[in-house]
């Protein structure tokens, strides 16, 4: 169940959103920029896991910073957190519309992107084990659909169709489309929010990041060059006749090979609308928990660290986030949306390197069921290029980056007036 609430948590990132950075970098550029997250995700995942085993906690990255890091940084790292996990699930609700659309096309795309995520928020509210196997279950259809496509679309591969207008926007490019390489394999740290749900956290935590990682590894590659090697990357990012960018790749890609009446094309629709599902839910499930945890620990209102008594989930947290997400859907802006969740993400995984290294010093008694793979080379590699990435999307993205700094802050004012004072030394006892 770890690895497919991993895998799911991602997946919908190899069924759309990567190709909004195809306009940007081009299919080298793009390429150049997912090799980098890639190694960047790798040296993560290796050196995250060791604070994810040796603390195994709901809120995950706001737990092990507010440790190593004192409650002030513990605070940007949850909020950070809270912001990737609360903004993705609105991007992928855009895409199940445009999946949607793409056979219904009368039915508005704002209408089924907030039913769905009325529907999934209500299935994480029933209970946490209904919620995990439906997650497998999904996640493993949506991994066998994702084959299938490359299966069908591989064989058509060109490198001519590939290599057309390779670098549209020259080598800064490539920096520029980060955010949507990040889109691959964001959200995978979300395993480690179901840490204490879990039977043995110390070793299945373990277990689930890294087949998780590898698994993501080799489809994020395989989609990428499948769909792009098809008719070339315009025809992955934009309809006939159209100048808006499609949430819907792989169905485009598979037209060009198949026709859109074949029944491959209505299967793609049909499975891969569960893909988008997967991430969907999953990341629900995840920022539930963040949102919890930041409620339980006093560094927000308390009645978002509430759970329902009987089903023992976080309903509050849940509805909070719906909230929040409905708004989003409305603004209509995907590529921003999941470029403010990417401001999130790479803001965590900076943090959480430095918490790494901070807890290797001073906690070196610390039980640590699992070592950091290749410590402190990996955590150094992923630490730096985390601000790379950092660097890059303030540069490309001012107007982002004055909101997920204006978020930030209004988080850490609540934070100095309210949560301060309510913070007990039953929280600290808590957490160790």
């Amino acid at each position: 169940m770890l690895w497919g609430l991993g895998v799911g948590y991602v997946i919908s990132g190899e069924y759309f959103g990567w190709n909004l950075g195809l306009p940007i970098g081009g299919s080298y550029g793009m390429l150049a920029a997912t090799g980098l997250v890639t190694v960047m995700y790798l040296c993560f995942i290796f050196s995250y896991t060791e604070l994810a085993c040796a603390l195994p906690k709901a809120g995950g990255a706001f737990v092990y910073c507010t440790r190593a890091l004192g409650p002030g940084t513990g605070c940007i790292a949850g909020l950070a957190q809270i912001i990737e996990f609360v903004f993705a699930p609105p991007a992928i609700a855009m895409a199940i519309a445009a999946y949607v659309n793409q056979r219904f096309t009368s039915v508005p795309v704002e209408l089924v992107a907030i039913t769905a995520y009325g529907a999934f928020s209500l299935l994480n509210a029933w209970g946490v084990r209904q919620a995990a196997v439906f997650e497998l279950v999904i996640t493993l259809m949506a991994v066998g659909e994702l084959l299938i496509f490359c299966g069908l679309a591989l064989p058509h591969f060109s490198w001519e169709a590939f290599s057309h207008n390779p670098l549209p926007g020259g080598y800064g490019g490539i920096f520029a489309c980060l955010p949507f390489a990040i889109w691959f394999y964001l959200a995978i740290e979300g395993v480690a929010n179901a840490a204490e749900e879990s039977r043995n956290p110390q070793s299945d935590v373990a277990r689930g990041f890294g087949t998780a990682i590898l698994t993501l590894v080799v489809l994020a590659v395989s989609v990428f060059f499948a769909a792009t090697g098809v008719a070339g990357w315009e025809a992955i990012v934009y309809e006939n006749g159209s100048s808006e960018a499609s949430d819907a790749p792989l169905p485009l890609a598979l037209g060009f090979i198949v026709g859109k009446e074949s029944g491959w094309y209505a299967l793609l629709l049909g499975i891969g609308l569960l893909g988008l599902v997967a991430s969907f839910h999953g990341i629900i499930l995840a920022g539930a928990r963040a949102t919890f945890e930041f409620g339980r620990s006093g560094f927000a209102p308390r009645w978002l660290g509430q759970v329902h008594p009987q089903t023992g989930t976080p309903r509050a947290a849940l509805l909070a986030n719906l909230v929040i997400g409905v708004i989003a859907i409305l603004s209509g802006q995907t590529a921003q949306i999941i470029t403010l969740a990417c401001f999130g993400a790479v803001t965590l995984y900076f943090l959480s390197m430095v918490a790494l290294i901070r807890l290797r010093k001073a906690e070196p008694d610390l039980p640590r069921p699992f070592r950091a793979v290749g410590y402190p080379y990996l955590a150094g590699i992923a630490l730096g290029l985390s601000l790379v990435c950092i660097i890059s999307l303030i540069y490309y993205n001012p107007g982002i980056a004055l909101l997920f700094a204006a978020l930030l802050s209004t988080g850490l004012i609540y934070f100095a007036f309210a949560g301060r004072h309510r913070m007990t030394t039953g929280w600290t006892d808590s957490h160790d």
